[in-house]
């Protein structure tokens, strides 16, 4: 991952905000944004919107660095955005000192 000056990130709670295996959703100009933390506490961020039926995937199950859709069981790679022949949105993310922020490069390119 690049590093990117501290204006280009927006800081959005602790890791221990989110659960293992689980996921919080995050507001953004993109929209919803779905922040997973994996069970070795690896963090992603996805646009919180299956490809195939719109499902929230803030709301799948996560495992290893997959998280299913729970409308579909549609398996969506955390890493990069691959499901199945679509992709969504990824999102970086960084941690310091147990801090978590999201990129807004990545939101000012959707938003342009």
């Amino acid at each position: 991952m690049t590093v990117m000056p501290e204006m280009h990130w927006a800081e959005i709670g602790a890791l221990e905000d989110i659960p293992r295996r689980g996921a919080r959703l995050v507001k953004s100009p993109l929209g919803c944004i779905a922040v997973f933390r994996t069970a070795n506490d690896e963090v992603y961020a996805l646009e919180d919107r299956c490809p195939h039926k719109g499902g929230p995937l803030s709301q799948g199950i996560v495992h290893d660095t997959s998280v299913t859709c729970p409308l579909h069981n549609l398996v969506v790679d955390l890493e990069t955005g691959a499901a199945g022949e679509d992709t969504v949105m990824t999102i970086p993310v960084k941690i310091s000192a147990g801090k978590l922020f999201l990129s807004r490069a990545a939101w000012l390119k959707q938003t342009v």
